[in-house]
């Protein structure tokens, strides 16, 4: 009788559908950056990065389309490491960090593309200027234990014309298409 009610109670437990888990996670702005490379001169690259990224993203793991991603970066977190370099970018001639003081992506659809890759399309905003573009996202990590929390986090990268945003001065000088890699790290809410 009681294998009966046994084979019974795990019949019934493997009947019973499993409910998806949406999950919240905050960037965290110290172990997450946005880097670029643009070429310079035709001959060399400069390489930069945005050292404050902030954001939430909401996954859903057992459907992944359902996840959505929301990222904020502030245009005076640039770093080329130099200063000169820096102003001209946050400066009217580039970005314009007085009138446009962030830089924001809004996912609008998440897709698989392989073990732990996905193309999240969605809406990038710099300097007043909204384009669709798809991230390559790789490295999803799986949440693991650490900093009194629960953690994860994935890489993605991405390759845009600056002219399409208005961002268009020294033609020629500096080149129209950036590469960005953003790093994240996320951690629960």
């Amino acid at each position: 009788m009681t294998k009966w009610l046994l084979a019974l109670g795990l019949a019934a437990a493997l009947a019973v559908p499993a409910v998806a888990e949406t999950t919240t996670w905050q960037i965290d702005p110290n172990h997450a950056n946005a880097q670029f490379i643009v070429r310079h001169l035709g001959i060399s690259n400069v390489q930069g990065e945005f050292t404050h990224v902030t954001g939430t993203v909401t996954l859903d793991d057992s459907d992944m389309s359902k996840s959505t991603v929301d990222v904020t970066i502030p245009v005076d977190s640039i770093n080329t490491r130099v200063t000169m370099r820096d102003n001209d970018l946050k400066s009217e001639h580039f970005l314009n960090a007085a009138m446009y003081p962030t830089i924001t992506f809004k996912s609008t659809k998440v897709e698989s593309s392989g073990d732990d890759a996905y193309k999240v399309t969605g809406n990038l905003t710099i300097r007043g200027v909204t384009k669709e573009v798809t991230l390559d996202v790789s490295n999803l990590s799986k949440p693991v234990k650490a900093m009194g929390g629960m953690r994860r986090g994935a890489a993605a990268t991405l390759k845009i014309s600056r002219q399409d945003y208005g961002v268009s001065a020294d033609p020629g000088m500096v080149g129209d298409e950036v590469s960005i890699l953003i790093d994240i790290e996320m951690a629960q809410k």
